[in-house]
Parts: structure tokens; sequence; C-alpha cells
């Protein structure tokens, strides 16, 4: 058996190296530009501001109830896509994933025209005192919005992956098909399940594009850590710094989740 990590050049073409050493150095050097040009005298300062602290605090909040909007409505729509006739399958997977192959700005639009002043539901909505746009609710709806293609792909593949064969038996058994769903079903999925979550609250966590369009910029409202940073960037004075070590912040929320996840993810190796 051959150790992971040793023998890679045996058994892989040499020139592949190339390009993947290109691939990596794409991924990590933006974020190894950024530590570089970080200010750390700034850095303390900068993560414990009151606006700091209330923007990371709105973006895991908002995060996770669209990561668990997403859980709720994502997981039976992989089902019905990996379980699905594959014509259905292919119109179903098309517009799951249509969110990730659009700019954000454009889902923005989208959720104006669905639940503005004027879009398709909003006016009705408006009549009954309810008012979505601009508000902690447009976040949420937003992050699910884009973040839920990632945890919908997961699972499916996961589900396919597993096939059908012991949901069969356990039908052929006399189990109910709530019984082969919960008892069956989620636990063969679930490696997909948990990565699935992770990306999902990941995406939720960065959205900016959405988020700004539909639900603004307001702070302690609306203004999540991308929409912070974003201000801070290009807000009145030179507060590049302080955008620089909120997106560092940004980043290790991230990557601790990843982490965390990864670790209790069956199987994985620690």
């Amino acid at each position: 058996m051959t150790i992971a990590g040793t023998g890679i050049r045996g058994r892989l073409p040499a020139w592949l190296l190339i390009p993947a050493g290109v691939a990596v150095l794409l991924l990590v050097l933006p974020f190894v530009a950024l530590i570089v040009r970080l200010d750390w005298a700034t850095v303390p300062a900068a993560v414990t501001s009151p606006e700091a602290v209330q923007a990371l605090g709105l973006s895991l909040i908002t995060a996770t109830i669209a990561t668990a909007i997403c859980a709720v409505l994502g997981v039976p729509l992989a089902v019905l896509i990996a379980r699905s006739p594959s014509g259905l399958a292919a119109v179903l997977r098309t517009l799951t994933t249509l969110p990730l192959v659009l700019p954000p700005l454009v889902g923005g639009i989208a959720l104006l025209s669905l639940l503005g002043r004027n879009g398709l539901f909003g006016g009705a909505l408006a009549v009954l005192g309810i008012r979505i746009p601009f508000t902690t609710t447009a976040v949420v709806i937003a992050q699910a919005f884009v973040a839920l293609p990632f945890l919908v792909i997961s699972i499916e593949g996961a589900l396919r992956a597993i096939g059908t064969e012991h949901e069969r038996v356990a039908a052929g058994l006399g189990a109910s098909r709530f019984t082969v769903f919960r008892r069956i079903t989620l636990p063969l999925a679930a490696p997909g399940l948990v990565a699935g979550t992770v990306l999902c609250f990941a995406r939720a966590l960065g959205e900016f594009g959405a988020t700004a369009l539909f639900a603004g910029n307001a702070a302690g409202v609306t203004r999540t850590m991308p929409l912070a940073i974003y201000t801070a960037f290009n807000g009145a004075g030179v507060q590049e710094d302080t955008a620089i070590a909120l997106s560092l912040m940004l980043i290790l929320v991230a990557i601790a989740a990843l982490v965390l996840v990864r670790g209790w993810r069956p199987g994985a190796v620690r």
C-alpha cells in the first residue's frame, strides 16, 4: 500500500505538476499578499471596534439562520434530484445551480423583482404591512439564495455515489418510505451533508453582491462583514488597513469553520 503523500510523481505525469503548482499559487498568493500588506499594529483596534464586532455578529447569526433554512429546503431537493428520472433531474439541477453561474448582483435584482415594493409579491406583502427589502430578513434570504446550491449539489453527489441498493433492500424488508429516508438515506449521505453544510455556511458568511442590492448597507441591520469591509475600503479617509484587517478576520472565521467541520466529518483524516 502506498503511503499518502509519497510516490506522487511516480503515479502522475510530471507535466501535471506545473499547472497544479500554478493553480496553488493562484489560490495562495493573494492571501499572502494580503498578510504582507497588513499593518499588524492596527489589527487589534480594527477587529475589536464596535463596528467590526457588530458586523461579524450579524454575519454569523444571519449565515447560521440561512444555513438552517438551506438544510430544511435543500436536503429534500437534493433527494428529489438524485432519485428523479434523468430528464427531470437535469431540469432541477440546472435551476439549482443557476445562482452559482450568475453574478450575485443579478440575484439581488431578481430578489428585488420578487419581493421589492413593486415586485411580484412585494405589493401584496406591503398591503399586509410586511416589508422585506433592506431588513435583516432580506440578508438571510439573499444568503440562502446564493448558498443553497452548494448544499444541494454536495448532497446530491453523495446520494448518487451510494446508489439505491440499500434503500431497495430496506423497502423490501417492509420499512416505510420515511423510515428508509431517516435510517438509510440520511446516514449514508452524511459526509455530503456535512460538507454541503459547511460550504453553504461559508458561502453565506461571505455573501456580498445580492445582499448589498437587496438588503442595503445599514449598520447594525444589514451591514454584514463583507459589507463592512467594502465600507471601510471605500469610506471617507484612508481605511485600507482596516479593510485588510477585517478581511483577515473573515478569512480566519471561514478557515475555522472548514477545519472544525472537516474534523467532525465521518472518516475524516485527522
